[in-house]
């Protein structure tokens, strides 16, 4: 039986090198992909499946560069850092949950009681880490993640190949998105912070009016018993959230890279 002879050309799979490389960097970073349970081979499958279909665009094709080491490496290197950008401003956006989990660990007393958390390599505390482990549950129940690589892959028409991300741009979407990093935990974690608030201006006013009371043994246990009681309010606007954050991540790696091109 005579074999097969099949011929690829040269564009085509230095097309697929550096679509799949912007994919890798973007989705090591991402949500929910990011997360250290997602395996590494599943995330370079994945981005090798994202890549396939687009490394035939003949608009792809034509803006690869030529087949010489300086030109490809630059290019390589060029797709590392785009990719890597994308993700980490997706990162940025989603990370507004876990910090307005942070933000009632703080005013809770649960701060104390934080822990090594090995899938994101840092210190957490307990509801910093319900509501990352709920809002990256939320994202891929509600198809979340799927409105992120949509976005992802629209990039490929607006920045081409052999572009960079515009440096003005970067700064631009990086104080926009730390500001709405902060408001968006405010407003998530500003019920139950307010009524923390308000019982410890009660306890002060306590401690002035019987000083005999010891005041600081009392706030921990009751500051614990108000964060756990009222948590579950607090829960409730996740999912929204969560599905505002998913569109916010798509309109910003788009924005980034429409800038960039």
């Amino acid at each position: 039986m005579q074999g097969l002879n099949t011929t690829v050309g040269l564009d085509l799979l230095l097309t697929l090198l550096l679509v799949s490389v912007r994919a890798v960097a973007f989705l090591v970073i991402a949500p929910p992909f990011a997360s250290r349970a997602v395996n590494g081979r599943v995330k370079a499958m994945l981005a090798l499946a994202l890549a396939l279909p687009l490394a035939g665009d003949p608009r792809l094709r034509a803006q690869v560069p030529a087949a010489e080491p300086a030109a490809l490496a630059t290019a390589v290197v060029q797709q590392v850092l785009v990719g890597a950008a994308l993700g980490f401003f997706c990162a940025l956006v989603f990370a507004a949950v876990q910090s307005a989990g942070d933000l009632i660990d703080l005013f809770g007393g649960f701060q104390l009681a934080s822990a090594y958390d090995p899938l994101s390599q840092n210190q957490t505390a307990i509801f910093g880490k319900l509501y990352n482990w709920t809002a990256t549950a939320l994202l891929v129940l509600s198809g979340g993640h799927l409105v992120v690589l949509k976005g992802f892959l629209r990039t490929y028409e607006v920045l081409p190949l052999d572009a960079g991300v515009s440096v003005r741009v970067l700064a631009d979407v990086l104080t926009t998105g730390l500001a709405e990093l902060m408001l968006s935990a405010l407003q998530i974690a500003a019920p139950l912070v307010a009524v923390l608030f308000v019982a410890d201006i009660g306890l002060g006013l306590l401690s002035r009016i019987a000083p005999a009371l010891n005041v600081f043994a009392m706030s921990f246990p009751l500051k614990i018993l108000i964060t756990l009681t009222l948590g579950g309010f607090a829960l409730s606007v996740l999912p929204r959230v969560v599905g505002d954050s998913a569109g916010t991540m798509a309109e910003t790696v788009v924005r980034l890279a429409g800038g960039g091109a």
